[in-house]
């Protein structure tokens, strides 16, 4: 069985069935995006991602590096790419179970595997050159046709914003 949602395919039983409470929306110029947020697989990720969506840290917050064919990365305070080094860092909850595939959200992070904090991309593509090296917390159940849509660039010209981050109430 395949769950079919806005141009993203995914098998229906390679991810845990979404409670309410890990499902989280982002707000964009086009629309919503529903994400599902993996606590099995990272919960100090998606602890930190809730914390932060709480505090209202990614409302405003802009896609500063959209790669066409690769990923959207955003969640930076600073909105340079650099992050703001007061946060803390989590520990890589890698895992060998899921994929890097078009909509899984994973986290950035530098070089140093247990250095993420706020910033996350979600893949337009596959690219298993990610798998097991970076920390993958959610996918996009709903809305990829918005991610798809946003301004591309390194940073882009006119870089679009996650207008309003918020949990299912």
């Amino acid at each position: 069985m395949m769950l079919l949602s806005a141009n993203t395919v995914f098998a229906a039983n390679q991810y845990p069935e979404p409670a309410k409470e890990n499902m989280l929306y982002i707000d964009v110029k086009s629309g919503t995006v529903k994400i599902i947020m993996l606590p099995v697989v990272a919960p100090l990720h998606v602890a930190q991602i809730k914390k932060y969506v709480t505090e209202g840290l990614y409302d405003g917050l802009t896609f500063h590096r959209v790669i066409p064919n690769f990923m959207a990365q955003t969640g930076d305070p600073t909105g340079t790419g650099f992050g703001d080094p007061s946060l803390p860092k989590i520990k890589a909850e890698f895992t060998s179970k899921y994929s890097f595939e078009r909509g899984v959200v994973g986290m950035a992070r530098t070089n140093n595997p247990d250095s993420a904090s706020s910033q996350f991309f979600i893949m337009f593509d596959h690219v298993t050159g990610l798998d097991n090296k970076y920390t993958i917390w959610g996918y996009v159940a709903e809305g990829m046709e918005h991610i798809d849509a946003i301004n591309k660039g390194e940073p882009p010209t006119n870089p679009d914003t996650m207008l309003k981050v918020y949990l299912d109430k």
